[in-house]
């Protein structure tokens, strides 16, 4: 039974008011053209912590408040967002708190918590052996524990975003969102269809961490294994919740996957259109849009909901390479020559006339690989898409020369 209704949402929006933002929900022009339809983004990259978590601990923590509980302060256990979402909502409400986040967790997730004053215990490989450790160390030190899904009242509080969405569009007819645990889709969904049963809500899970692939098929969660590793990471949740169960099987039209090549395009488009960062997790839903593998129809009017965007720069950067490859932006390709002076300046110049900027330059000489009196020269360059990719690799074909696309293969 799902105990929550409109009223008590609306009444969880109104409790956390003044300690979250309104996030925009911002037109694409350029989404909207390739679609030939309206495309929105709901932009909770930009909460003051950097992800829609914020409103489901805000709403936990008044709600324990209310209740005269939470005297000696919260624990949770995250990969981050959450984590940050409870520092700042205990930091609001004058609480200690404590998060207990995965050895491996961003750096930047961690800092961010230790900014906002909570205890960060870096303990376990992955969120389910946090979260075993947090439930102990709640018991132990009488704290309360804070779960990032798997609770009613964290729901109501992800609902906030969903009556947003129809307040400000209410001609919205499709709501793409990123799933891991099921938080803010179940409170997106439960905002939006107790209001508007006609509009389509779908999940978007990591292709590497999918749980949820079947669920909505026959019911069943699959089981992922230990070692799946996936940039988003603020998704990889292996176990889903219970209570998000019920709400995803009642409100959740449709769940498809995407893989991290297309995880990292849809940063680099989100970067490109919006000028704002989206984590990994954060973009899954744009991703699904852009590989196909949600089609709106014509008549749609899409939200895509881009739920953070604390992702770590140096993965931000890796990121952005990685997606420009896959696109047919960034190329790498070994070109072998004559080593003799004058043909890397003709080699450069051919590569200009095509348009193409050069990024580096590296000489392999003396390898086995390279016949004598030859040099391999690797080139790092910038082009618009697989076709000027082609239309390079053709013409060293014409000249004679033997030249490797270094990157097949990622498109």
């Amino acid at each position: 039974m799902i105990p929550l209704t409109l009223a008590d949402l609306r009444q969880a929006q109104a409790r956390i008011a003044g300690a979250v933002l309104a996030t925009p929900l911002w037109c694409s022009e350029a989404l909207s053209r390739d679609f030939g339809l309206p495309i929105h983004c709901k932009l909770e990259n930009l909460q003051p912590t950097g992800s829609f978590k914020l409103r489901g601990a805000s709403h936990k923590i008044g709600c324990l408040l209310a209740a005269g509980r939470a005297a000696r302060g919260v624990i949770a256990a995250s990969a981050g967002n959450h984590a940050q979402g409870v520092a700042q909502a205990a930091l609001v409400n004058g609480l200690p708190a404590t998060v207990v986040m995965p050895v491996g967790a961003s750096l930047t997730k961690i800092a961010a918590c230790r900014d906002l004053h909570a205890e960060v215990i870096l303990a376990g490989g992955n969120l389910e052996e946090a979260k075993q450790l947090a439930e102990r160390l709640a018991g132990e030190r009488d704290l309360e524990f804070l779960h990032p899904y798997d609770d009613w009242d964290v729901i109501a509080g992800q609902a906030s975003c969903g009556l947003e969405i129809l307040a400000e569009l209410p001609s919205t007819s499709l709501v793409v969102v990123p799933l891991g645990g099921g938080g803010l889709i179940a409170g997106v969904a439960l905002a939006i269809k107790l209001q508007r049963p006609d509009v389509r809500i779908v999940g978007v899970q990591t292709e590497a961490v999918a749980p949820f692939r079947r669920f909505l098929v026959d019911g069943s969660l699959e089981t992922v294994a230990a070692a799946a590793h996936t940039i988003a990471d603020g998704i990889q949740v292996k176990a889903p919740g219970v209570l998000t169960r019920q709400v995803i099987a009642r409100y959740v039209d449709a769940i498809v996957t995407v893989d991290d090549n297309a995880i990292a395009e849809a940063m680099v488009c989100l970067l490109e259109r919006t000028r704002t960062i989206g984590e990994g997790a954060g973009v899954v839903s744009l991703a699904a849009l852009l590989k196909g593998k949600v089609v709106p129809r014509p008549e749609d009017c899409v939200v895509v909901l881009i739920s953070g965007g604390n992702a770590d720069m140096t993965l931000v950067g890796r990121s952005i390479d990685y997606g420009l490859a896959s696109s047919g932006r960034l190329m790498i390709v070994a070109v072998t020559i004559a080593d003799s002076p004058g043909r890397l300046a003709g080699l450069l110049g051919v590569v200009a006339e095509h348009g193409i900027n050069v990024r580096h330059v590296e000489h392999r000489r003396g390898e086995l690989h390279v016949p004598v009196g030859m040099t391999e020269v690797i080139l790092q360059i910038e082009t618009r898409d697989f076709a000027h990719q082609r239309e390079l690799l053709d013409h060293f074909a014409r000249q004679g020369l033997d030249a490797r696309n270094l990157l097949a293969g990622r498109g």
